[in-house]
């Protein structure tokens, strides 16, 4: 079948975990997209990727949420050029950036407070909208 995906020197992809099937592309061609099946859609187990922590795991199922089959597996299609072999390398590159980008954590957000100026602006505005509709009340009434 095919090779596995390296992703880094510790994460990989084995070939067992891989399904390639090719089928017809869409779009203009002609006769060529009517009779050439050289769009690849890969399969891969996510299960089986070696070598990856489950936060990383979890940040992968998250990331790849809207191409998961019924069986949950990663679905990646590629019909970028009208030659078979380099969909396939195209589509095991999208795999591989994939779990490259499942790989990094997520920064930390820092919460930070409001400056002191921004709440003293928001406050006279405030103060200047209320007395605007105090002056608008009939006399004897805002009191």
């Amino acid at each position: 079948m095919s090779n596995a995906i390296i992703v880094t020197d510790t994460v990989r992809i084995p070939p067992s975990a891989l399904t390639v099937r090719a089928v017809r592309a869409s779009g203009p061609g002609g006769q060529n997209v009517n009779k050439v099946a050289t769009k690849i859609e890969l399969r891969v187990v996510l299960a089986a990727v070696e070598g990856l922590i489950d936060a990383a795991r979890a940040r992968l199922r998250g990331l790849a949420r809207h191409r998961l089959d019924a069986e949950g597996r990663l679905v990646v299609t590629s019909q970028a050029t009208r030659n078979q072999a380099r969909n396939l390398e195209d589509a095991r590159a999208r795999v591989a950036a994939l779990v490259r980008a499942a790989l990094v954590p997520p920064r930390r957000r820092v919460k930070t407070a409001p400056p002191a100026s921004a709440s003293r602006r928001r406050l006279t505005g405030k103060k200047r909208r209320a007395a605007v509709k105090r002056w608008r009340a009939r006399p004897g009434e805002g009191d």
